[in-house]
């Protein structure tokens, strides 16, 4: 959103989350169907349900844009693999699932323009037509306008831990929450977005 206040015009928003989950070892067999076989309808396959974790994104980037969409539609895909692949938490057998892309679109004056997509593979050469980062393992903001944007954001451990990528991820979005508690403290009770807070520095966190 504030890429978005650098733009005399934004034709098209697209968030996307491109990430490679050999070495993930949260919950995925289930929620996105990751390693079962393709006629599995994963709990997120469901639109209301995909809608409910992670639709809220898509109507507030609306509302910073000043715009009232006309319908949230969603798209599931899956990619399944040829080969036995080998992830942290197991083997996936040729023929199951090992990629998932989904989006959640903001559909406005019949065109949708503003889309969150999550692109989230086991192996990087899975899903090989499917978006990648210019880096493995990103988060891409794309904005269509004037001027158009693009932007990676790459998280990252260098502490010599040998966490990965999406590790990182995790650890970010609970910091950016947890960075937030001063700011959402100081309003009146009730909803809160990031419409709503100031720029959240991370005080304290250089130390």
């Amino acid at each position: 959103m504030t890429l978005m206040g650098v733009c005399a015009e934004v034709r098209r928003v697209r968030a996307s989350e491109l990430l490679d989950y050999t070495n993930y070892t949260g919950d995925y067999e289930t929620e996105m169907g990751i390693g079962r076989e393709p006629e599995f309808r994963a709990v997120l396959e469901h639109p209301d349900v995909l809608v409910f974790a992670w639709g809220a994104t898509v109507p507030m980037i609306a509302h910073a844009a000043g715009i009232m969409l006309d319908e949230i539609t969603t798209t599931w895909d899956k990619w399944v693999t040829p080969t036995e692949r080998t992830t942290a938490k197991g083997v996936i057998a040729p023929r199951r699932v090992a990629a998932v892309r989904f989006t959640i679109n903001g559909v406005y004056q019949g065109q949708t323009r503003i889309q969150l997509e999550h692109v989230n593979r086991i192996g990087h050469d899975a899903a090989p037509d499917w978006p990648s980062g210019n880096q493995d393992d990103v988060y891409r903001v794309e904005i269509e306008g004037t001027p158009s944007i693009v932007q990676e954001t790459a998280f990252r451990f260098t502490d010599g831990s040998g966490r990965d990528a999406a590790t990182a991820g995790c650890l970010a979005t609970g910091m950016r929450a947890l960075n937030a508690v001063p700011a959402v403290n100081a309003l009146s009770p009730g909803w809160v977005t990031a419409l709503d807070l100031p720029l959240i520095a991370g005080s304290g966190t250089i130390r």
